[in-house]
């Protein structure tokens, strides 16, 4: 069993409440997301684990365990071109838990009429080996690193 952390603070979202439907229909992955504050905010590993995949918008992490984690910063954001994002992890990093990775710059997120939903999901799991974590259902105000999702597989 994993636990996997908020990579940044803000408002837990049902993974289906996800303005995207590649991430509400689960079709990257089960898992949950979070609303952040209009504001700066630093966002962290999830896990402790190597960054197997690293761009200024998201980021992939692979535990010890084999579990991976997406963090992916926003709604189609990709097409901001890394503005509003700065890194401070390489991809082949290894981080603990709670390690700084990227610092998002929500505001300019919404100024660019994007969403600034951050959706966590769990890589190559079933949906039914993911639970919300108790501690973290949807409404629930979370700061980084509150376990947000449990891995049972």
């Amino acid at each position: 069993m994993s636990i996997v952390t908020a990579p940044l603070p803000g408002t837990v979202l049902a993974l289906a409440d996800v303005p995207d439907p590649v991430f509400a229909q689960g079709m990257v992955g089960a898992g949950a997301a979070i609303d952040p504050p209009a504001q700066v905010v630093e966002v962290v590993a999830p896990i402790a684990g190597r960054i197997v995949k690293l761009h200024p918008h998201a980021f992939a992490i692979l535990g010890e365990d084999g579990v991976g984690v997406l963090v992916h910063l926003g709604i189609d954001t990709v097409g901001l071109n890394g503005e509003g994002f700065t890194l401070h992890a390489a991809e082949g990093d290894a981080l603990a838990a709670g390690a700084p990775v990227v610092t998002y710059d929500v505001p300019s997120v919404i100024a660019a009429g994007l969403s600034a939903v951050v959706p966590v999901v769990i890589l190559d799991a079933p949906a039914d080996s993911v639970a919300q974590d108790s501690a973290a259902p949807a409404g629930t105000l979370v700061a980084a690193t509150t376990p947000l999702l449990t891995v049972t597989r």
